[in-house]
């Protein structure tokens, strides 16, 4: 039996999607802080593959890291280079832009149930899937906000 308790919790009820290369993601609308245009960032020496670099927003420095490589996707042009957003998450006091293809639609999973994410992935400790949820003819893959951001010490220990 696997346990989500955060997919449980009411405030969890609505997830904003958005599309990085073939698959549809969400994460929690609590999370989002807001989406903006794709902008020139300035890069960062010595980080992370997946972190593009840092931005100033509203006089914080933010990093911004490339979704795709962020979760092991191949990297490929966005189809539409218009489309593709930055959302900004905030979770724990920490402020994160994540570079995705498009933004989706607001998602209301009332009566929808959240599985765990399907057998087979690659497992990571880092992986930032949380789970899945059945939508329309596939799946939602949701994003569970403290692992985008590695954050250590912040989960309960199982």
């Amino acid at each position: 039996m696997s346990a989500t308790p955060a997919g449980n919790m009411p405030e969890d009820r609505h997830w904003l999607s958005f599309r990085i290369g073939a698959q549809l993601y969400a994460a929690r609308l609590t999370d989002v802080s807001e989406v903006i245009r794709d902008e020139e960032l300035t890069p960062v020496p010595g980080a992370a593959a997946d972190l593009l670099g840092v931005r100033h927003l509203r006089g914080r420095i933010v990093p911004v890291m490339d979704g795709r490589r962020r979760l092991g996707l191949p990297a490929e042009p966005a189809a539409d280079p218009l489309a593709v957003r930055i959302v900004m998450l905030a979770h724990a006091g920490h402020s994160l832009g994540l570079k995705v293809d498009a933004v989706g639609e607001l998602i209301d999973r009332d009566g929808l149930e959240i599985a765990p994410p399907p057998p087979g992935r690659a497992s990571r400790d880092d992986d930032p899937v949380s789970g899945v949820l059945p939508w329309r003819d596939g799946f939602v893959a949701l994003l569970d906000a403290r692992r985008l951001y590695r954050l250590e010490g912040d989960d309960d220990v199982a």
